[in-house]
């Protein structure tokens, strides 16, 4: 049968057209552009690497952007070789036939190999785990790190050396905090640093980028100004990209504390949806357990928590999304909703010191208050084309709070009159009850746009954005006070009694223009100007009326502030900057005019105050970064920053809503200027898996606000000395120079025997000066801070972890105040750590603390010794499901005083004493992946060094 077929084929007449021509060919170009991506062996950007292109007619180098692309322009020949070469890769030779009509070649990914070579024994990666990607960017390769199955990314961030993490999420790299949290180069659960790393798991992390962020413009134009926020970007594995991970935990313990967090995160390529929430309620007021080595204990979910003795209950549910609506066009939403309700109770004690006398206080209060409100953002990124982008971000929030509160203070004052010299006693007691509503709505849009010229380099922006907020206050006082002659209350002379309903209505509207141009005058340098324009315009208003014995409502026109005024801030910089393979240099000039108007409005007279203010300042700036290595850099930078006064400040009348604290604005004040100067050294040495990095910050500050509080001495009874004194605080407002500050830390990390064990030695030293006035005396305040931490972690084995902790923290402060005292406060703290892992389900973890401390004078608990445990059995072929039993403080000790101190006085404060708690839970765990992210035609889909997905 196949033999007829083709037989049957054979057969059948070919017919062709009468006519046919065969199509023209394109003619061949004589220029040409090619480009591709280089990738390291992760599968991201080899950022550096070398680019050569040879042919007969060609000889071209170039070197890989940060997202490892290179471009060759003005190609002549289409037949050419690519050889690529880069430190700790091996090089990679490639020849390419190409269609000689196409005008642009796009060449496929050139994938490196890692150049592996034996040193002492060991196998060293080329590629190190640590390495800079120009002046902003440390990635760090998370497959050297090894973690145990269901860890959550806080876990890998502590085998990292040169970072540390707190128990409540916060990330410290290379001795500087880290604000906010991102995945794959977007904004993660809004930015929220501790909800990333506590909820997302570590195995789906290719690379940790910790980034200086300058904010969105910075990142397109490259003009960069003010300070950055460092952010973590957490880059997830290919195979990782597609699919659904979740986390939930439900707890339940002594004292009524409950605690419930839930996390869904789908991804999909460039789409992100996450659904992150918590209810909890918490005894609030526990004091630290001391020593934070840096690793989080069995106390993470307790439901312990700071502030005063009391209880809270708070939920905090929050949904993030992002998309590619478009191949060009990206959209990011994330909608917040807070709750919390708290109950509370204080008790401090301590003394005051000024240049008239000495003093003491106790102070005891409560407080209720319950508060909920709404954050929204959205933001749509559109790449228009090719020369043009449009970023469009509407943001909102709105708050509403209720608070009721008491307060008792019994202070007793040694003062000496500046009339005789004589030293007298001033004894007052005061009860206040307060009910306070207020309500807090916000809203704004930011517009970025940026335009690319056809010469390389080229380009224009221009963003402005506009924010309305208003602040709205509801608060009923009733406040009593009470006099005696000496220091017992058994002499009273006289009890007065005032209630007050202040209405505050405070309106800003803020707008904020920022353009940059930059050309191009070689291809290492460039002209940058920034010019930027912010205009804040505050209607704000205090209304009082007091209640008076016959309990009516009379309106208190002395007591009314209504002040309306304008702060205008133009800063036109003009910076050269040079960017070389291993140095980039920015030189330029900053000048900072500022304008400052206002009106206050007196109702009880009808007549208006003007206020008319302008000040200029030139500042310069300079930025200089130099790697020796991708794992080795030295960066400086000179920053001037300005601070305008507050509401507060500035006011140009005087605040008697409190008749015992009387304050007076001064409405001539000038804003500050803070010139500071940073010297960064970070090192990498990759075979010997050591980090170092060392910090030094000086700054100095001229025209800084300071106050001048002055008690101010009066007879109790007008007239009638006999019946004593009494005095009244009155604060005003100054401008001072000559503050300053210095301060120098170092992080070293060594890791051993393939990271199982790791040893990290910390420290720092600050000294800060600080003048100020009291009683119309200038006095200054000196500072010293030295502290010392030493953290190894020990990992024996698999199923051992052992984390000791040792620090030592040594404060003093001076002050050339009369009757002010030195402190001089250490603290040595000794902690340990660890998980036990048996019968490959079953864990056992602890934690113990014993504080020594030295330099505080009170009575109570100063050295205790805190020890939690807990226990957790993991069920389920994949152990998705945990339960957990956890003890805190054992000992019951984890309560005392904590001591607060400042130039004017010493404050003691005490802690909660329900310390010891329980808490049982259960925890579930869940993955699914469904592989690569691809695009329209199945294949893989490019990433961009961020992590983001090329569409």
């Amino acid at each position: 049968m196949v033999i007829a077929s083709l037989q049957l084929f054979a057969q059948e007449p070919i017919r062709r057209p009468a006519t046919q021509t065969p199509a023209a060919l394109p003619p061949p170009v004589d220029l040409r552009e090619v480009s591709g991506v280089i990738k390291d062996p992760t599968g991201q950007g080899a950022v550096g690497a070398t680019v050569f292109l040879k042919s007969d007619k060609d000889s071209m180098k170039v070197a890989a952007n940060e997202d490892g692309v290179f471009i060759f322009k003005n190609v002549k020949m289409a037949t050419f070789l690519i050889t690529v070469t880069g430190e700790g890769y091996k090089p990679s030779v490639r020849k390419y036939e190409n269609n000689d009509a196409v005008p642009r070649l796009v060449l496929d990914p050139i994938e490196l190999k890692d150049d592996r070579i034996l040193l002492n024994e060991a196998t060293v990666n080329g590629t190190p785990s640590i390495q800079f990607r120009g002046p902003d960017t440390a990635v760090i390769r998370a497959a050297d790190y090894k973690v145990r199955p269901n860890a959550t990314v806080d876990e890998l961030l502590k085998r990292v050396e040169g970072v540390e993490v707190g128990n409540d999420g916060s990330v410290t790299f290379q001795g500087q905090s880290v604000a906010g949290a991102k995945l794959n180069g977007r904004d993660f659960a809004g930015g929220n640093l501790a909800q990333a790393i506590q909820n997302l798991p570590a195995d789906i992390v290719e690379n940790l980028q910790f980034i200086d962020d300058y904010g969105d413009q910075a990142a397109r134009t490259g003009v960069r100004d003010g300070q950055p926020r460092k952010i973590l970007n957490l880059t997830t594995k290919a195979d990782k990209s597609v699919g659904l991970t979740g986390r939930a935990t439900l707890q339940a313990g002594t004292g009524g504390r409950y605690n419930t967090q839930l996390s869904l995160v789908r991804i999909s390529g460039n789409q992100q949806i996450s659904l992150i929430g918590n209810v909890r309620r918490t005894v609030t007021g526990i004091a630290s357990s001391g020593a934070d080595g840096g690793g989080r204990g069995p106390g993470a979910n307790g439901g312990g928590g700071g502030g005063n003795p009391g209880t809270s209950f708070s939920a905090a549910p929050s949904l993030s999304y992002r998309d590619n609506w478009a191949p060009n066009l990206e959209v990011l939403a994330s909608l917040t909703n807070n709750y919390s309700n708290s109950n509370s109770r204080s008790e401090s004690y301590g003394e005051t010191y000024s240049q008239l006398g000495t003093g003491t206080f106790d102070r005891n209060g409560t407080n209720s208050s319950n508060s909920k409100g709404y954050n929204g953002s959205f933001r749509m990124d559109w790449d228009i084309n090719k020369q043009n982008y449009l970023q469009i971000t509407p943001t909102f929030s709105t708050s509403n709070s209720e608070s009721n509160s008491t307060s008792n203070s019994d202070v007793v004052n040694f003062l000496r009159d500046p009339r005789t010299g004589a030293t007298n006693v001033q004894h007052q007691h005061s009860s206040t009850i307060n009910n306070t509503t207020s309500s807090n709505p916000s809203y704004g849009a930011t517009v970025l746009y940026q335009h690319i010229f056809t010469k390389p380099g080229r380009n224009i922006s221009i963003q402005t954005s506009i924010n309305k907020s208003e602040t709205n206050s509801d608060r009923n006082a009733l406040n009593t006070f009470r006099f005696f002659a000496d220091q017992t209350h058994t002499t009273p002379v006289k009890d007065s009694l005032r209630n007050l309903i202040v209405q505050t209505r405070n309106r800003n509207t803020t707008i904020r223009t920022s353009f940059t141009y930059v050309e191009p005058l070689s291809k290492t340098s460039r002209l940058e100007l920034n010019v930027q324009m912010r205009r804040s315009n505050n209607i704000n208003s205090a209304l009082t009326d007091s209640i008076n014995t016959a309990g009516v409502r009379v309106r208190a026109y002395t007591l009314d502030n209504m002040f309306n005024y304008n702060i205008t801030e133009y800063r036109s910089s003009l910076n050269y900057r040079y960017t070389g393979t291993k140095f980039t240099l920015l030189l330029g000039i900053q000048a900072i005019p500022i304008t400052l108007n206002g009106t206050k409005l007196n109702a009880a007279v009808g007549q208006n105050a003007e206020t008319n203010q302008s000040y200029f300042m030139l500042a310069p700036r300079l930025t200089l970064n130099y790697a020796w290595s991708r794992t080795e850099r030295l960066d400086v930078t000179l920053n001037t920053t300005t601070n305008e006064p507050s509401f507060n400040q500035i006011q140009p009348f005087t605040d008697l809503t409190d008749p015992q604290n009387i304050v007076i604005g001064n409405p001539n004040l000038k804003p500050s200027l803070s010139n500071s100067l940073n010297l960064r050294y970070n090192n990498y040495l990759a075979n010997s898996k050591l980090n170092f990095s060392a910090n030094l910050t000086g700054s100095l500050t001229n025209n800084s606000v300071s106050t001048n509080t002055s008690q101010i001495l009066s007879n109790i009874v007008p007239g009638d000395p006999s019946k004593g004194q009494k005095s009244i605080n009155q604060t005003e407002y100054v401008n001072i120079n000559g503050s300053h500050n210095i301060s120098g830390s170092y992080s070293i990390s060594k890791a051993f025997n393939d990271r199982r064990y790791n040893i990290s030695l910390n420290g720092g030293i600050t000294y800060g000066y600080t003048n100020a006035f009291s009683n119309n005396i200038a006095y200054h305040t000196t500072n010293w801070n030295f502290n010392q931490r030493f953290g190894p972690r020990l990992l024996p084995t698999d199923n051992i972890e052992i984390n000791p902790y040792v620090s030592y923290v040594l404060t003093r402060q001076f002050s050339s105040s009369r009757n002010a005292r030195a402190t001089d406060l250490q603290t040595t703290s000794l902690a340990i750590d660890g998980r036990f892992y048996f019968f490959k389900t079953y864990q056992v973890n602890y934690s113990a603390s014993k504080n020594f401390v030295s330099g505080i004078t009170a009575s109570q608990q100063k050295n205790p010794l805190v020890i939690n445990a807990g226990f957790e059995k993991e069920f389920g072929t994949k152990r998705f499901i945990t339960l957990t039993f956890n003890v805190y403080d054992v000992f019951k000790q984890n309560f005392f005083v904590n001591q607060s101190i400042t130039s004017t006085g010493t404050t003691f404060t005490l802690s909660n004493t329900d310390s010891r708690y329980f808490m049982v839970g259960v925890r579930l765990n869940f993955q699914k992946w469904s592989g690569r992210a691809t695009g329209r035609n199945g294949q893989p889909m490019m990433r961009r060094g961020d992590g983001s997905f090329i569409n």
